[in-house]
């Protein structure tokens, strides 16, 4: 799956050099990117061209492979990318309207000023700031059902912003590239000093893989330019640039190819995932609350006037 639209990323020196996102140097950049190449199984999941390339890939489970298979034709329309893009844009002028997906932003930021916020959005049920699109007259309803631990979700990476470390616990699942571009820092554990197995870049078409013995632990940022200022805590963007990807996660009672733990705990399931604040550096639990129903984007994205 290719994309035409073709963006500038921010330079290395710029974004690296110890700081956030991932804080290493241009050096150990490279040998993080080296290392996750090398890595068996693969850590991306993409059209094999050498036969290394094929055998790296065929250590990974066959349950992920299937849903990698079945999401392959996945992607989002060029209106919806410009759509997204207006909605994601910043105020043209101090105190002027904003698109829903940049509200969310703000909203997400006032609350949370640890990380630069994304948001997620979930394909089934109701999601947390689904009414401020009731409120702007984009819909003239809303979803009903839960919000929490949607098995699929699209999330949506302003340039520049990035999540915390983060486990899926014992999820497997992956994480499909749509638009834009995306890093992945793999982690060995969830710790604020944990190994780095390695870095990956994903394009649209490629994806990145977890299972709960196997780079269950990442961060996820998006290396497009952000305009002005530098990333970390507080940050938000000037820029509508974007990436974004398509999320799996599935329990492991759902996934009958993956060897068991019956002694599942709730709390390990997508219901809830653990991570490590930006500022504590200590352990926290994030519920999984969606930000957006697919439902209630798509129906806004449609009725966007694209200039």
């Amino acid at each position: 799956m290719k994309t035409s639209e073709s963006r500038e990323t921010v330079e290395a020196k710029d974004v690296r050099g110890k700081g956030y996102p991932f804080h290493i140097t241009q050096e150990e950049d490279r040998e993080l990117r080296l290392k996750a190449a090398r890595a068996v199984p693969a850590a991306v999941i993409d059209q094999a061209s050498f036969f290394d390339e094929y055998v790296q890939q065929l250590m990974i489970p066959p349950v992920v492979m299937d849903m990698v298979r079945k999401a392959e034709n996945m992607r989002l329309a060029p209106w919806e990318v410009a759509a997204m893009r207006k909605h994601l844009a910043p105020a043209e002028a101090p105190g002027t309207e904003v698109g829903l997906l940049r509200k969310i932003l703000q909203y997400k930021a006032a609350d949370d000023k640890t990380h630069p916020p994304y948001i997620r959005v979930a394909c089934t049920g109701s999601s947390q700031y689904d009414y401020l699109a009731l409120e702007d007259g984009h819909v003239q309803s809303l979803p009903e059902g839960n919000d929490v631990g949607s098995p699929v979700v699209l999330e949506i990476w302003p340039a520049q912003h990035y999540s915390p470390i983060h486990s899926h616990g014992d999820t497997t699942g992956i994480v499909f590239c749509l638009a834009g571009q995306l890093d992945v820092m793999l982690y060995d554990s969830l710790d604020w000093n944990a190994r780095k197995l390695g870095l990956i870049t994903l394009s649209p078409g490629q994806c990145a893989w977890l299972s709960k013995d196997t780079y269950a632990v990442h961060r996820v940022y998006c290396p497009l330019n952000g305009g002005e200022g530098t990333t970390g805590p507080g940050f938000m963007n000037s820029t509508e640039e974007f990436g974004a990807s398509f999320h799996v996660y599935l329990n492991e009672d759902e996934t009958p190819m993956m060897p068991h733990d019956h002694h599942h705990r709730e709390h390990h399931s997508r219901n809830a995932f653990d991570f490590i604040d930006e500022q504590t550096q200590e352990k926290g639990k994030f519920k999984t609350h969606s930000d957006l129903s697919w439902s209630v984007l798509r129906r806004v994205l449609a009725e966007t006037e694209i200039t």
